[in-house]
């Protein structure tokens, strides 16, 4: 019986997809014929739906809407422009410096909008015309694009480290927020020294060095958008406001920044941007409430439980144990998205991180890394197709350029999770963690 609820579960599951039916729809239904293995349909209907609502009742939720509201205010405020003029500054002097400032830019405005897409679009559509240029591989251009834009998924604040704080069962926010610190720049440079290695071998030009009163100017201009982070983190870490309430701030901070300071957004502008975001936040918050009923499902069954002792079987090494659930994350993030990757198996894996020993806030930077990797990879990454658009290239012709960056994406992964410190020094300084 159990091995037929595990088959009924995600075969159907697969099976949904592969018909081309939405993700949320997909969840939602195998996890409907799941329980109607133990009880009637309308039973099954009632349970389904009590979970799927309850899963939603949630005031962390809040914070969703909000910081997505944020982010594609940020996204049409004239941001993007002025951090990669900013990232110029920092890396302008190095080997293949545009390679370098796409990274930083991808890094600085990723986490100020907690999208990758909309990074991959507004830097890479910035970076890719300066880039050929000056004489880069438009498909070296692309990969580094591509592979930095998941870097403000780390880089708080994120909306993926809301999802998983809810569906973790309460994991702090802040902690999660200043964990992905260290992995988030950590992945950054890790890409920055591959591209660096890159561009020096093919002698790709170093940009002039920029006046005092440019430098100054830049940073000026940046300054406001960065500010941003420092005003959520800054009130979370000092107990001013909830990570809840830092989204609201974060929204009346930047319609204050793109419609007065910058004018870069109109009021009548604001009616296009506010039902954008709600649309973005029905898709979610639709696909997290899809998901809690099939976590319901999972757990009345004791598929966590049974997955668990399938893995201890294969090995009782606790390295050995967390090598096999990476390598499980890196194939599912070839397949599916972030967001129902993370709904579906924090739950099953949680359970077992945590019976080895392993710190929720640890395992779900590790998860949001290793999925971060997903989203770069074919057949349905979405920062691989808007990473290629942008920059006009084929994707087979960006796979091979984005060799050498998985191999130090994937070595950064073992780097954190491995080494539990790069995850918890931040949180156990500033909150005691």
């Amino acid at each position: 019986m159990e091995w037929q609820v595990i088959i009924v579960l995600f075969g159907s599951f697969f099976l949904f997809l592969g018909l081309g039916v939405p993700i949320s729809f997909a969840i939602g239904i195998a996890s409907l014929l799941t329980v109607m293995l133990s009880l009637p349909f309308d039973a099954a209907i009632a349970v389904i739906s009590q979970k799927m609502a309850s899963g939603l009742d949630s005031f962390a939720l809040l914070a969703i809407p909000f910081f997505i509201l944020a982010g594609n205010i940020m996204n049409q405020g004239g941001i993007a422009i002025r951090l990669i003029e900013f990232a110029k500054v920092l890396g302008g002097r190095l080997p293949g410096s545009l390679a370098h400032v796409n990274v930083l830019a991808n890094m600085m405005f990723g986490a100020i909008s907690g999208s990758a897409v909309a990074s991959a679009a507004a830097v890479g559509g910035t970076m890719a015309p300066l880039q050929k240029k000056e004489g880069y591989d438009p498909a070296f251009s692309a990969a580094v694009n591509i592979t930095s834009c998941p870097t403000g998924l780390l880089i708080p604040p994120s909306n993926t480290f809301i999802v998983y704080s809810l569906i973790s069962g309460g994991t702090s926010i802040g902690a999660l927020f200043l964990g992905g610190y260290i992995p988030g720049m950590l992945m950054g440079l890790s890409l920055m020294l591959v591209a660096g290695f890159i561009a020096k071998r093919r002698g790709y030009p170093v940009s002039p060095k920029p006046s005092g009163s440019e430098v100054m100017k830049k940073t000026w201009d940046a300054l406001p958008s960065l500010s941003l982070i420092v005003v959520i983190m800054g009130g979370i870490i000092g107990g001013i406001f909830t990570a809840t309430e830092a989204s609201a701030i974060a929204v009346v901070y930047t319609l204050l920044l793109a419609v007065v300071f910058y004018r870069e957004v109109s009021i009548k502008q604001l009616p296009s941007i506010i039902l954008e975001s709600v649309v973005t936040t029905s898709i979610v918050l639709l696909l997290i409430g899809a998901s809690m009923g099939m976590s319901w499902a999972m757990a009345n069954a004791d598929i966590p439980y049974m997955i668990s002792d399938a893995l201890v079987a294969v090995s009782d090494n606790p390295i050995i144990i967390l090598l096999i659930i990476n390598v499980i994350l890196l194939v599912v993030g070839i397949f599916m998205d972030m967001t129902p990757a993370l709904l579906i198996f924090t739950p099953i894996f949680l359970p077992i991180a945590m019976d080895l020993g392993m710190d929720p806030v640890h395992f779900g930077i590790m998860m949001t890394f290793n999925l971060a990797i997903g989203i770069c990879t074919p057949p349905v990454g979405s920062a691989l197709f808007i990473g290629c658009s942008v920059a006009k290239v084929k994707i087979d012709k960006v796979v091979k350029p984005l060799l050498p960056f998985y191999a130090v994406l994937i070595l950064a992964l073992m780097l954190v999770t491995f080494i539990p410190q790069l995850s918890l020094a931040l949180p156990q300084f500033f909150l005691g963690y």
